[in-house]
């Protein structure tokens, strides 16, 4: 587990429907960790290391999802942490357990705010404090920082109508890039977020 800032933590673990390269994405998979105002934020979590168990100690816990499908580890951190889930509304009725439903310009446990990610069953969630955008998959960085490859779009959308429709991302004052797949960007992030959007 790294602390990528103060309050700020990652992790990866083998992601267990992993088969082959030509899914697009590795089989490490990445997961957040953050701490604000007496609540402890898991984002995307899978197999959280037994450090979280530390940083949950005398705090709420919330898992956040950007996705779905990247409910992962959230059945065990409701019962290891006593965790609230809280998940796109479109992808929340999917859930077991039960998510809250959050839209984009929610308010979010840790001070989270919920942006736009282009599909409305996905969001990305943006940490003023941190600078930071955590993004599900709608942004990868297993290449250098780009949009999902043109099969995980399967001819729903374009990829200029998706670069167009995460464009408001760039109104953010992004320092850190925090995807779940691939490794963290926070080497000149926002203009790395410029040019996987341009």
């Amino acid at each position: 587990m790294d602390e990528l800032r103060p309050g700020l933590w990652t992790w990866t673990a083998r992601h267990p429907d992993w088969t082959t390269p030509d899914d697009g994405w590795g089989p490490d998979v990445r997961s957040y960790a953050l701490a604000a105002e007496g609540v402890l934020v898991l984002v995307d979590p899978l197999a959280p290391p037994p450090e979280v168990d530390d940083l949950a100690a005398g705090r709420e816990v919330a898992v956040l999802l950007t996705v779905w499908d990247h409910r992962r580890s959230t059945a065990d951190c409701v019962t290891r942490f006593g965790a609230d889930v809280h998940a796109p509304h479109e992808a929340a009725a999917r859930l077991v357990p039960p998510a809250a439903g959050y839209a984009v310009g929610d308010a979010l446990p840790g001070r989270l705010l919920a942006q736009t990610a282009f599909w409305p069953n996905e969001a990305a969630l943006w940490s003023a404090a941190h600078g930071a955008l955590f993004t599900g998959d709608v942004l990868l960085n297993e290449h250098g920082l780009s949009i999902p490859p043109d099969d995980w779009l399967e001819g729903a959308a374009t990829p200029d109508e998706v670069r167009a429709g995460l464009r408001p991302l760039l109104e953010l004052p992004v320092e850190l890039v925090l995807p779940t797949h691939g490794a963290p960007v926070a080497d000149d992030a926002y203009a790395q977020l410029e040019a996987a959007l341009s």
